[in-house]
């Protein structure tokens, strides 16, 4: 058999370095191409609250899958799994390396193992669950789910309104629990000799500083001025996936008065540790990762070195 193609996963949590050991893989010469790997950057528009790389920044080493879907639509692990899929192959035939790169992990685990056959919603249904929602409230959903499928409210909040309809609702409508369907192999396997590279940091309350510093930095840089543009130029609600988003929900709501300013950067700096504690939670989770400390000197050549290997 010929052997397998290869590509690279560089993964790690927000505010880990992921951006610029990207673009030193390509200004060192290696022959790859860079795919993104983020459900916040797929969003035209949305470029301060989001950290995306900066024009120059895509000049130097363009991503694909950024800038793809304006911010009212929504975009899918299985949508992201299909354009990827073919972006690697086009990369592939053309002599160079696919490097994935990103926060996620979602998208990478869907890539690598496939998309389980879950049945589609239904509007009935929907309806029904969130008019007992509105009844009850969305920890009595999460209660109810909890006897349907225990492994998946353990880690589901019983605030997380989304997560929680559409658990009871697969369970529902498959006559079985989600975390059964999703425990079932997906596809057939990733056609690529994969490297998995993941950049975690060795102390997580340096990370936690950079967090606070990064968003600092996006309040000064115009977040809230973005948020307020983006509500003019779209029709928005806090209901899309653009706006739930780390740190444009708080934004949001800071700008319709709920709460004052200091309160908006404490709960969006919370919301982004959280996010980076999820990420993590992934990471820990995968197998054949090699983990690079995202906090020592010298982390991009260390990946480049190891990619060149691969060459």
């Amino acid at each position: 058999m010929l052997p397998l193609p290869p590509a690279v996963f560089l993964m790690g949590p927000t505010a880990s370095g992921k951006t610029a050991a990207a673009i030193h893989l390509i200004e060192s010469g290696l022959p790859v191409e860079l795919i993104s790997v983020d459900s916040a950057l797929v969003f035209r528009d949305m470029n301060v609250g989001t950290a995306k790389p900066t024009p120059d920044e895509l000049a130097r080493a363009p991503h694909q899958l950024i800038d793809i879907i304006s911010p009212e639509e929504s975009y899918s692990a299985g949508q992201f799994r299909d354009d990827a899929l073919s972006l690697m192959a086009e990369i592939t035939a053309r002599g160079k390396i696919p490097v994935l790169v990103g926060g996620t992990m979602l998208y990478y685990n869907t890539l690598q193992h496939g998309i389980h056959d879950l049945p589609q919603g239904d509007a009935a249904l929907r309806a029904e669950l969130e008019a007992e929602a509105a009844r009850f409230g969305w920890p009595h959903l999460h209660a109810r789910l909890a006897t349907l499928d225990p492994e998946t409210a353990a880690r589901l909040k019983p605030t997380d309104s989304q997560r929680i309809e559409r658990a009871i609702e697969i369970c529902l409508l498959a006559g079985r629990p989600m975390s059964a369907i999703l425990a079932e192999p997906g596809a057939a396997p990733l056609p690529y000799h994969l490297l998995k590279i993941a950049l975690e940091p060795s102390d997580r309350a340096v990370l936690h500083d950079r967090i606070a510093l990064r968003f600092d930095a996006m309040l000064l840089n115009g977040l809230l001025d973005e948020v307020s543009a983006l509500r003019q130029k779209y029709t928005l609600s806090l209901d899309l996936p653009s706006m739930r988003c780390v740190g444009y929900r708080q934004a949001w709501e800071h700008l319709d008065g709920t709460y004052d300013h200091a309160e908006m950067r404490y709960r969006g700096i919370v919301a982004t540790r959280q996010l980076c504690k999820r990420q993590l939670t992934w990471l820990r989770g995968m197998d054949d990762v090699e983990r690079i400390d995202c906090l020592q000197s010298g982390v991009p050549a260390a990946i480049a070195a190891r990619i060149m290997a691969l060459c």
